[in-house]
């Protein structure tokens, strides 16, 4: 699904940018993390209405999102800075790293083709330790299908990441912020209890 939203249209919500009669706005809860969170986003999710990378954002005070744009000097002088001092790159590695050590996360936010480009194009992240997820153990109801089996959605891939590096108890409001993001967007758009009957098959 590639929909593309204006932020200041009329009817939606400035903020989650959902149509105002579903706006989520004032159920987002506060998820402080001692873990630092970059999402180093493509400039094409930015204005997706599907990117949950705007959604974790309203809910994490410490992760801040860095657009990486047609123009890549931008991005790239800015993360020689970002990445000393404990940074870990949430990428697809067989790398073992001890999750202990991560002080600050960076995730690229983009297809799985973006993110591959935006990397290729950060020389500063190629000596950043990395580390993956472990394997989906359940079916995750998202806004856009995945080609991969375990495929993540940006707020359901950092949502993971701090339960593996802070607890489950930590990300849950993270993990149920995205089952509600997605609820109320497609409550929206009319298909909700068509979607749960096709996930439930």
């Amino acid at each position: 699904m590639r929909s593309f939203t204006n932020p200041g249209q009329p009817g939606r919500c400035p903020r989650c940018w959902i149509l105002q009669a579903h706006c989520i706005c004032g159920d987002v809860p506060t998820v402080k993390t001692r873990t630092e969170v970059l999402v180093v986003r493509h400039e094409r999710e930015s204005w997706k209405s599907t990117g949950t990378a705007r959604i974790a954002a309203l809910a994490m005070p410490n992760l801040r999102i860095l657009d990486f744009g047609e123009d890549a000097e931008p991005a790239r002088g800015t993360l020689p800075g970002e990445v000393a001092g404990g940074a870990h790159l949430l990428f697809p590695t067989d790398e073992v790293t001890p999750f202990g050590e991560v002080k600050r996360l960076i995730l690229l936010d983009g297809t799985w083709r973006q993110t591959r480009r935006m990397y290729v194009k950060l020389p500063a992240l190629h000596p950043v330790p990395k580390f993956s997820l472990p394997q989906k153990q359940t079916k995750v109801l998202r806004l856009r299908d995945s080609k991969f089996e375990d495929g993540r959605s940006t707020l359901e891939a950092i949502a993971e990441a701090i339960a593996l590096l802070e607890g489950d108890e930590v990300a849950a409001p993270l993990h149920a912020l995205h089952a509600a993001y997605v609820e109320r967007v497609f409550r929206a758009r009319g298909v909700w209890d068509r979607k749960v009957a096709d996930f439930s098959e």
